[in-house]
């Protein structure tokens, strides 16, 4: 099946591989509380047990550099989408309400991301993530 849109999402190469998988599952996070339809419906097994939802549609993790973190938010924020992000400083904070006060102590330009995430129409997320290669 084709999405008409598409699921991004870029984390920084050089993170240790806990840090991968914990930017990602907050950024999936945050794009599933922001758009509601990309929750999927529950599961039930043949034994007639219940399982909750997935994301719906596939979700492309890219490999990506410092540089090209920012180029990726440049390029939503010139096209509209509304990225998610993920910095540095959120791997020492311990609650939501102290990630968002560590965001807001930072300029845009100053920003030191380890992660992004879009949801956009298809050719918007290849523009946003072009030059990016899939996670290996």
């Amino acid at each position: 099946m084709r999405y008409d849109t598409k699921i991004a999402i870029a984390v920084r190469e050089d993170l240790a591989t806990w840090q991968k998988l914990n930017v990602a599952s907050f950024l999936a996070g945050g794009l599933v509380g922001a758009y509601p339809e990309l929750r999927g419906e529950d599961y039930n097994d043949a034994s007639g047990r219940f399982y909750g939802p997935l994301i719906r549609q596939p979700v492309l993790i890219f490999a990506a550099t410092s540089e090209q973190l920012t180029l990726m938010l440049q390029r939503a924020q010139q096209r509209g989408v509304r990225p998610h992000l993920y910095t540095q400083e959120l791997f020492a904070t311990g609650n939501d309400s102290d990630n968002r006060a560590a965001v807001a102590a930072v300029a845009t330009a100053a920003l030191d991301l380890v992660g992004l995430a879009i949801h956009a129409e298809r050719k918007e997320a290849d523009k946003i993530t072009k030059g990016l290669s899939l996670h290996g």
